[in-house]
C-alpha cells in the first residue's frame, strides 16, 4: 500500500492551487515530501527549483507551510515565538514585517500574550504567522480555517488573497470546498494516493459536474416546479411552455454545478 502513487504534477509561481481529497487520500503526505518531512521512495520534488533532498536548506527557505495540527511551544509569547521562527531562517530585526503580519491576523492584542494562553483560532493565526515571517515565494495552507471563527475567516482570505496578488504562490488544502471553488484557479483531487483530476476549476465545473441544471420556478399562486434542464439554452423553452398552460412566474433560482458535486463524483 502506497500513501502516493504516480502522483505527478507542477505548479506554476503566482497561482493559487487546490489539494483536494477525502481523508486519507495523501494530501499531508504530498506536503510533507513537499516540506522535506518525508522522503519519497521514488521521483523528485523541488521548490523554486531547489531539490527537497540535494538542495533541502535552500527549498525550505522558499517554503511557508501552516500545518493542520495546533503545535506550539507554550513558553514563550506570540512576538517571542515569530521571532524564534525568523532565527530559524537567520533573520533579525523584521519586527516591523511580524508586526504588519500580526496586524492582518488580528494578533496585535495578543502580541505579549503567553502562547499556552491563546484559544485554538488565535493559535490557528500564530501558525499562519510563523509560516509568513520569513517572506516565502510558496505559501502551503493546510486546512488553515479549521476551527476558525467566521470573522478571522475573511480576514485570512483576504491577506492571503493580497500575497498571491503580490506574487506569492499558494498550495491550498480544505474539507471547506466552496473556499476552494472561490479562491483556486487550479486544482488536483487525489484518491487513495492517485491524482483523479487536475485541471482549471473552471474547467472541472463544466466538465466532471456534468451540464445539467436544475431551475426552480415559483408561480404567483405559490406551487412550485422544478425543472430538470441539460443545458442553459433548454430554459427559455421551458418556461415558454409554463406561460402557454397559464402558468405566471413570480420567481425563478438556478442551481449550477458547483465543486462538492465533483468533489463526490471524482472520490466516492
Amino acid at each position: 500500500m502506497h500513501a502516493l502513487s504516480g502522483v505527478s504534477l507542477a505548479i506554476e509561481p503566482g497561482e493559487f492551487f487546490g489539494l483536494l481529497g477525502p481523508n486519507g487520500a495523501g494530501k499531508t503526505t504530498l506536503i510533507n515530501v513537499i516540506a522535506g518531512l518525508a522522503r519519497a521512495d521514488a521521483g523528485t520534488v523541488s521548490v523554486m527549483g531547489a531539490d527537497t533532498v540535494s538542495a533541502y536548506r535552500r527549498a525550505r527557505r522558499m517554503l511557508g507551510v501552516v500545518p493542520q495540527e495546533l503545535v506550539f511551544d507554550p513558553f514563550f509569547t506570540v512576538r517571542e515565538t515569530l521571532r524564534l521562527q525568523s532565527g530559524y531562517f537567520g533573520i533579525r530585526g523584521n519586527d516591523a514585517w511580524i508586526d504588519e503580519v500580526m496586524v492582518h491576523l488580528d494578533l496585535s492584542g495578543k502580541a505579549d500574550a503567553n502562547m499556552r494562553s491563546l484559544s485554538g483560532g488565535m493559535k490557528r493565526r500564530v501558525l499562519i504567522a510563523q509560516a509568513l515571517v520569513h517572506k516565502p515565494p510558496v505559501i502551503v495552507l493546510d486546512e488553515p480555517t479549521a476551527g476558525v471563527d467566521v470573522e478571522l475567516r475573511q480576514g485570512l482570505w483576504q491577506f492571503v488573497g493580497r500575497l498571491n496578488r503580490d506574487g506569492h504562490t499558494i498550495v491550498l488544502t480544505t474539507h471547506y470546498l466552496e473556499e476552494a471553488e472561490l479562491h483556486c484557479s487550479r486544482i488536483a483531487m487525489l484518491k487513495a494516493g492517485r491524482v483523479v483530476a487536475l485541471d482549471s476549476t473552471h474547467n472541472l465545473l463544466a466538465h466532471f459536474a456534468g451540464s445539467r441544471t436544475t431551475a426552480r420556478v415559483v408561480a404567483r399562486d405559490g406551487t412550485q416546479r422544478v425543472l430538470q434542464l441539460e443545458s442553459y439554452g433548454d430554459l427559455e423553452r421551458e418556461l415558454a411552455k409554463l406561460r402557454q398552460s397559464g402558468v405566471e412566474i413570480a420567481d425563478l433560482e438556478l442551481d449550477r454545478p458547483d465543486l462538492e458535486q465533483v468533489f463526490l463524483r471524482l472520490t466516492s
